[in-house]
């Protein structure tokens, strides 16, 4: 079985990921998938802790701070095995950006947007394929976590 073929290929996840963040039943076959993902690769766990996060988004209020706390113990185990992947501080960034702060559970989201922002300006350079790239630049620049300057030279890259 090739890679792409895999559920747990990268563009298979990114795809399911972003389909998961706009469609609640997307969302759960996507919380489902990973679910029964029990190996250690970094940016895959990664992706784990977004399906627990986006399962919060759509659970009861009583169940959503469980899987926001699974999810950031997830993204911590991901960041663990490989800090230098600008995927996975993509992906704990889109998550921790959006938790209420009285949770206490946002504490990297300038420190990833540092990185990002940093590894965003060195492509073709950062180590990031062309798909991740583009996905993690129109989040940043879309949802403002760049200044004026750093988003005009992102647009240029």
């Amino acid at each position: 079985m090739s890679a792409e073929a895999s559920p747990y290929s990268l563009s298979n996840l990114r795809r399911q990921y972003q389909q998961a963040a706009a469609d609640k039943e997307a969302g759960e076959k996507f919380h489902k998938l990973m679910a029964a993902y029990n190996q250690q690769d970094a940016v895959v766990v990664a992706y784990k802790a977004a399906a627990e996060a986006i399962r919060a988004r759509d659970a009861s209020m009583f169940n959503k701070l469980t899987y926001v706390q699974n999810a950031s113990k997830l993204f911590d185990q991901a960041v663990k095995l490989d800090s230098d992947n600008a995927e996975i501080r993509f992906l704990r960034l889109s998550v921790e950006s959006n938790l209420p702060a009285f949770l206490g559970l946002s504490a990297h989201v300038e420190d990833d947007r540092q990185y990002l922002v940093q590894t965003l300006l060195q492509h073709p350079k950062s180590g990031m394929d062309a798909e991740s790239f583009g996905l993690v630049r129109s989040f940043m620049v879309d949802r403002g976590h760049v200044s004026g300057a750093d988003a005009q030279k992102l647009t240029q890259l």
